[in-house]
């Protein structure tokens, strides 16, 4: 299809285009099955396998022990910052701890406020959100009932490197919305994970809740059924009607990097590649690009630079899109570019973008 643009959403996000052709062969009719996926009951024969084999991959993929279960949520990220708290902050406890590198961080924060004590046990916000903390900045959660980590923060591209989250006593909860599946990870580390699906894992519509037997335990009585992390684990995501079609895809794209990608381990080391080939021309750009992140906390998932002047930037994103590569406005809180470079965006298209950047700073430098 020649008319695809090259697509630098922050999400929802560009989908591998073998993904897109499986699920344009299936919608009118599944073979076997007589009807499209976009009418089949979640309580069918052909449901029952897709959601079954969904988790199975993500279990294969992540390495996500028998001790974990894998719910499929709806209500996105944003429901979960509040059903964290609800799961796991209600009663006799000390304040949750929150570890702030960005703005999705500061908003799991405003929403687990209402349920119970919280705490802030680091805060970027008063340089902007360039980095993660080190290991000696976080302070000690004592008592806490988990500490909450936004594993990669869009806004402002500011992603936790592999192995640098805060080492604590306390249960580890990771938003892990834009990165999960982008590399390998030691499942072992966290209580809970959870992830839209609309970064790296499938379409708005389903989020997947990764959650420790231990957490489950400890979840209170007398909450609403569909906030109860145990209803999903009771009902095996099923005790209303689950977003079929949403987790339909996400198990295409699971075979994907199971199967044409071949695991993790070489997802991370094409999208270590693909980041590379923008933060090069950043950084030899002599300061007409200026990336946001410092180097050592770059997100390998969003790209986020300025350029000299707010015009110069309106002209970049307008030139990029008459030369097919859209979505590279930066996000309205914090300006300039940003360039969403998810697993299924190809190398090719992370190319094209590095070699615009490099004529626009020869053309305006």
């Amino acid at each position: 299809m020649t008319d695809r643009v090259v697509n630098f959403a922050a999400g929802p996000a560009t989908l591998p285009l073998s993904v897109l052709e499986e699920a344009r062969r299936d919608l009118l009719c599944l073979p076997g099955v007589g009807a499209s996926p976009l009418e089949v009951s979640h309580r069918s024969p052909w449901f029952e396998g897709v959601i079954g084999e969904a988790e199975a991959n993500l279990r294969l993929l992540l390495g996500i022990p028998e001790t974990y279960r894998v719910l499929f949520v709806q209500g996105g990220a944003t429901l979960q910052f509040s059903m964290v708290a609800m799961n796991l902050l209600r009663g006799p406890s000390g304040p949750a701890g929150y570890v702030l590198t960005g703005s999705w961080g500061g908003k799991a924060l405003a929403e687990a406020a209402t349920q119970g004590p919280t705490r802030v046990l680091w805060d970027g916000g008063a340089d902007g959100y360039v980095r993660v903390p080190g290991p000696a900045e976080v302070e000690e959660a004592a008592a806490a009932p988990y500490v909450h980590i936004t594993a990669n923060e869009t806004v402002h591209g500011v992603e936790w490197p592999p192995g640098a989250e805060p080492a604590t006593d306390a249960p580890l909860v990771c938003d892990a919305s834009s990165d999960l599946l982008s590399r390998p990870l030691d499942i072992s580390r966290y209580g809970l994970l959870y992830a839209g699906a609309q970064k790296n894992a499938g379409p708005a519509g389903v989020t997947v809740v990764v959650v420790h037997d231990d957490l489950l335990a400890g979840v209170p009585d007398g909450l609403p059924g569909m906030l109860d992390y145990r209803t999903y684990s009771d009902h095996g995501s099923m005790y209303n009607t689950p977003p079929v079609f949403a987790i339909y895809v996400l198990l295409l794209v699971t075979r994907w990097l199971r199967d044409d990608v071949g695991g993790l381990d070489v997802q991370f080391r094409i999208n270590r590649e693909k980041a590379a080939l923008l933060y090069d021309e950043i950084d030899r750009s002599g300061g007409f690009y200026r990336g946001h992140a410092q180097p050592g906390s770059r997100s390998l998932m969003n790209v986020t630079y300025r350029l000299p002047t707010a015009e110069l930037e309106r002209i970049f994103v307008r030139e990029a899109a008459g030369n097919g590569l859209i979505e590279l406005k930066g996000h309205r809180s914090v300006g300039g570019i940003r360039a969403s470079i998810y697993n299924a965006m190809p190398l090719e298209g992370v190319g094209i973008l590095a070699a615009f950047m490099r004529d626009f700073a020869q053309r305006n430098g």
